[in-house]
């Protein structure tokens, strides 16, 4: 049995299309045939990771009966949420309207023309503790809509007007740094002081939220707020949200002190984090901290690169139909596999008879290794080759396992993510293998996801589709200029400033000064929606303003900064009240009232010149590594170059408010200008 999702190229449609469901696709034809029959639409939006999205399939969608009252009443359609953005943005903000929250699987009936009358996430399938199951939940709203078709109109108008609101900005407020000393210790106030991170369970990375907090202490001098950071960092390096053997993070822990996770792999998770623990390694020099770093960038590597250079969306939390059963083990099997040295492996991951979840180990660390050689009489070096061996033979064995399945589409916004991840990591390593894979992504995406100057969005099986949204425009233009920063070809440059005319041209919301979501040639939906909210991911208008003000500092075109002064007075006083939603944009704004330093390394000879300014915390720099004359020549006609020269040694210029020091030759005259 198949239905009209077997020519999809989404992992997650396809996952559906042997369903009883006749599942469409958002379509034209699915659509039409709603209007055409006059039936509502049952839509229904997930993605191929997440693990009640399963649940619910199974347990409803696979219904022979459940799905033969669906079929009968209903146009129901299938949306994977990472392919489509805006249909998600839309009807989350009607859950949360009806409900209160939001999530997957997002469960949402329609009337013909696309406006939702009933909203909510998960339903079990049968009636269960005092609440409507889904088949009953259909068989209601089917009677409601040949019975009282007006009524279930006017339902859906009302939110409609709602929705229409959540559109319109607020008045712009002025820039000043007390919005940043508000933000700053309102979050602070969210944070969890025992096991870090904001809030309780289920507890999320927050990576955006970290990095202001970072970067406000450097600006207060208030180090209470790196300190908060670092424990963060801390905790969930040494908790189950990490995969202490196989490296990177889990998508949130499902407690508040990072043990347990959801066990699915985003990649855009381990794009993020890996930044903040950059970050930690410039402040500290602590190399725990890169250690973690390099273990996230180079599982990606491993695992979630494909052959020509782009990377995976995600891994699912479940595998052989069990959630997390891919990552856990028995102590009994550690011994099994590590003999002698399953005593001093056990003892520093906290492996017990009983285990610490569902009968099971799922790996974590609360001991020093001091701790550990004490109790075995050897050196702390022993103990770190004993456990690298360890977790070496365990991600063997592991790997031979049933893995969980993989997303294996390639989105342009999550590569750019990852593309900024490893120009990031090859500035604290030196490692070139991550910034040949952030090259590599931006030669897939030029390749295969750039027509006529346009992004598309989605790419699988050799085929490229779905108009770019914002976040794909500014996530890549950025991706773009990190990647420059650290050799100044001038092709990226060219092409990011390219990219952002397109953008301004087709995306601005003139009216209430930020950008919408989609293009002014996209599909018409029920609203044109915005992305405002630093989360889960960064806001395409977070992302925008921030490539837009380090252009302007490039190129000196106003129109760059004037877009960034209007998205920043936009947003300010909300990101002040509200700072968990805002953590990138006030990034960006503690960049912009600082006035960022424009440091230019001309000849890239000198390695401890180059090593000393990408291993300093500078959050309110640009740095520019040109690595060649011809280099300087080609980008002689934007102003931050022009009156340069490029010598047989290495020389840095740091300028600051459109004044520049003479060239820099030693570290200690570069560190003095800092």
């Amino acid at each position: 049995m198949t239905n009209h999702l077997s020519s999809e190229t989404s992992p997650y449609l396809l996952q559906h299309e042997n369903n009883p469901v006749d599942w469409y696709g958002w379509n034209d034809v699915s659509l039409k045939k709603a209007k055409f029959e006059n039936k509502p639409i049952f839509l229904s939006i997930g993605y191929s990771a997440c693990h009640w999205c399963h649940v619910m399939a199974h347990e409803s969608f696979e219904n022979e009966d459940v799905a033969k009252f669906m079929n009968e009443n209903f146009v129901n359609i299938k949306v994977d949420r990472e392919e489509r953005p805006d249909i998600d943005d839309i009807y989350q903000k009607v859950c949360q309207m009806a409900t209160g929250q939001g999530g997957w699987p997002l469960s949402i009936f329609l009337t013909p023309d696309q406006k939702p009358f009933y909203a909510g996430t998960f339903f079990p399938v049968l009636d269960s503790y005092g609440r409507p199951g889904f088949g009953s939940i259909c068989r209601q709203l089917s009677q409601a809509w040949i019975e009282k078709p007006k009524d279930v109109e006017k339902s859906a108008e009302k939110f409609l007007k709602k929705l229409q609101k959540t559109e319109i900005m607020m008045s712009p407020s002025k820039l000043e740094r007390i919005i940043l000393d508000e933000a700053a210790l309102n979050l602070f106030q969210l944070g969890d002081s025992a096991y870090g991170g904001f809030g309780s369970a289920p507890k999320f990375p927050n990576a955006a939220n970290i990095s202001f907090l970072f970067h406000y202490a450097k600006l207060s001098g208030n180090s209470k707020f790196t300190e908060f950071g670092l424990k963060t960092l801390k905790k969930m390096a040494k908790g189950g949200i990490f995969d202490q053997i196989g490296g990177g993070f889990h998508r949130y822990s499902t407690d508040a002190k990072w043990l347990v996770p959801h066990f699915e792999k985003m990649l855009y998770d381990n794009a993020l984090i890996p930044v903040n623990y950059a970050e930690a390694y410039q402040i500290t020099k602590d190399p725990f901290y890169l250690d973690i770093m390099q273990k996230t960038l180079d599982f990606v590597l491993r695992d979630m690169t494909s052959s020509n250079g782009a990377f995976f969306s995600a891994y699912d939390a479940d595998s052989e139909g069990v959630e997390g059963k891919f990552y856990v083990w028995s102590k009994k099997q550690i011994k099994e596999i590590l003999g002698n040295d399953s005593d001093i492996f056990c003892l520093f991951y906290d492996v017990t008879d009983g285990g610490n979840w569902e009968g099971n180990n799922i790996l974590c660390n609360n001991l020093n290794l001091s701790n550990v050689a004490f109790n075995f009489g050897i050196t702390e070096q022993d103990v770190l080759d004993i456990l690298k061996s360890c977790s070496k033979k365990l991600l063997d064995v592991r790997s031979k396992r049933v893995s969980p399945g993989l997303d294996d589409k390639i989105l342009v916004s999550w590569n750019s993510l990852m593309i900024t991840a490893f120009a990031k990591g090859y500035c604290v390593t030196n490692n070139l293998q991550y910034l040949d894979a952030a090259k590599n992504c931006i030669s897939f995406i030029e390749k295969n996801l750039l027509h006529n100057e346009k992004l598309l969005r989605t790419y699988k099986n050799g085929t490229a589709k779905i108009d770019g949204y914002l976040e794909d425009y500014s996530y890549f233009i950025n991706a773009l200029l990190d990647v420059f920063e650290i050799e100044a070809n001038p092709k990226y440059l060219e092409l990011s400033l390219k990219l952002t005319i397109h953008l301004i041209e087709h995306f601005w919301d003139s009216e209430n000064n930020n950008f919408f979501m989609t293009s002014d040639s996209h599909e018409k939906l029920i609203i044109r929606p915005k992305s405002n909210y630093d989360l889960s991911l960064p806001s395409g208008n977070s992302v925008a303003s921030f490539a837009m003000l380090r252009l302007y500092h490039i190129s000196q075109k106003s129109k760059f900064l004037e877009i960034t002064t209007k998205i920043l007075e936009s947003q300010a006083q909300t990101a002040a009240e509200n700072p968990f939603g805002f953590g990138y944009l006030l990034n960006t704004l503690a960049v912009f009232l600082e006035k960022p330093m424009e440091i230019s390394i001309l000849n890239t000879e000198n390695s401890h010149i180059c090593k000393l300014l990408f291993e300093t915390y500078l959050p309110n720099s640009f740095k520019i590594a040109i690595n060649t004359q011809s280099q300087l020549e080609k980008l002689s006609e934007y102003p931050s170059f022009v009156g340069k020269e490029f010598n047989s040694k290495t020389s840095v210029f740091i300028c600051k408010n459109f004044s520049c020091s003479l060239p820099l030759n030693t570290i200690d005259e570069i560190r003095s200008n800092l």
